[in-house]
């Protein structure tokens, strides 16, 4: 074979590989979702260190959301505590791949950061794309028996003390709430380290109450409520709990317009429950993809399973669509409700 026969071949196969390059580049030949993500790993970013009710959340999910994604990616969770929570997001929103590899579990409250003032919050939240939450919560504030108060008339009528971690843990913020929106008497007691210590503080009577999550609290005292060891004065949050229906539930006792507005707004991490989320700027075939995964896994028995192995409590699932529209709603709210929620957000109402 001579040299010019040997020339031509090799520009020919050039030319064919080329061409196949391009069929395979081009829009109807696109890489699909399952092409995507078989043979990927996807990491899930929990923004709370290891052993906490968050990470092992996300340790439950990784198990079982991998079999509901195109391609059935291998998933490993990375927890990235610190600033408050703030770091994950903040990671997520400004340095992580935004191909759909990556995701991430956060704190509730974490997506109004930016709206109360806090400036270490870099990310915004309307642009983050939401994939879902396996539950919702409600608050209650209990009381424990001998401290007198037992109505709401008796909350704005007579002081008690409230045992919280600190100024600007979550029971602090829900005392604020309520000293706001009720006219409630709350003296709040900070330094317990954590909600134990609360509950433990109320049996030996060195404080009155503590606000807590509903499922939280019969988590940890099971068989307070039947042995009449508290009072459940209210309980406000997405919906009015169907064990205590007696309770008053805040949302239809409050006639202030602007004290419900502050109270839904104030309130809207409830709704959320323990969102999980995808950086902005992720396919929209992917991000579809994992938001219907995720509230496949959350409705799957094999899930429900494991959330009853670490006590998570009742799943609700809530979809992506419906997370978002909870943070909208929020941060449309009316200037002056604004200024009231940021106030209550960084303790400068007592």
């Amino acid at each position: 074979m001579n040299a010019s026969k040997i020339t031509v071949r090799k520009i020919l196969t050039g030319l064919s590989v080329c061409f196949s390059t391009f069929l395979l580049c081009s829009p109807g030949h696109a890489q699909t979702v399952e092409e995507f993500y078989r043979g990927k790993t996807v990491s899930l970013i929990v923004s709370s260190d290891v052993g906490g009710g968050y990470d092992g959340l996300a340790r439950i999910t990784v198990r079982t959301l991998a079999k509901h994604l195109p391609g059935n990616p291998t998933l490993v969770v990375r927890n990235m505590p610190g600033a408050g929570g703030i770091r994950a997001p903040n990671f997520v929103y400004t340095v992580a791949e935004r191909d759909g590899t990556v995701l991430a579990l956060m704190q509730n409250t974490i997506p109004f950061e930016p709206l109360a003032g806090n400036k270490a919050a870099v990310f915004d939240p309307l642009k983050l794309m939401w994939l879902g939450s396996p539950n919702v919560e409600s608050g209650v504030l209990m009381v424990w028996h001998t401290a007198g108060v037992r109505t709401i008339e008796d909350l704005q009528t007579k002081e008690i003390t409230i045992g919280v971690p600190a100024a600007a843990s979550t029971p602090a913020y829900n005392s604020r709430l309520l000293i706001q929106v009720l006219g409630a008497k709350l003296k709040i007691v900070p330094g317990y380290p954590g909600s134990n210590a609360a509950l433990l503080a109320m049996e030996r009577g060195e404080v009155d109450s503590y606000p807590h999550f509903y499922a939280s609290m019969m988590q940890a005292r099971p068989t307070w409520l039947k042995e009449k060891k508290i009072n459940v004065v209210a309980q406000w949050g997405p919906y009015k709990e169907k064990e205590i229906p007696d309770v008053p539930f805040l949302p239809e006792i409050i006639k202030d317009p602007d004290k419900l507005a502050l109270l839904k707004a104030s309130s809207a991490s409830f709704a959320l429950g323990r969102p999980f989320m995808m950086p902005p700027g992720v396919p929209q075939a992917r991000f579809e993809a994992m938001r219907k995964a995720m509230f496949a896994t959350f409705n799957d028995p094999a899930f429900s399973d494991d959330a009853q192995k670490i006590a998570f409590g009742e799943i609700t699932p809530q979809t992506g669509e419906q997370i978002e529209k909870v943070i909208r709603e929020v941060y449309a709210s009316p200037p002056h409700i604004v200024e009231q929620f940021k106030l209550i957000a960084t303790g400068e109402i007592k």
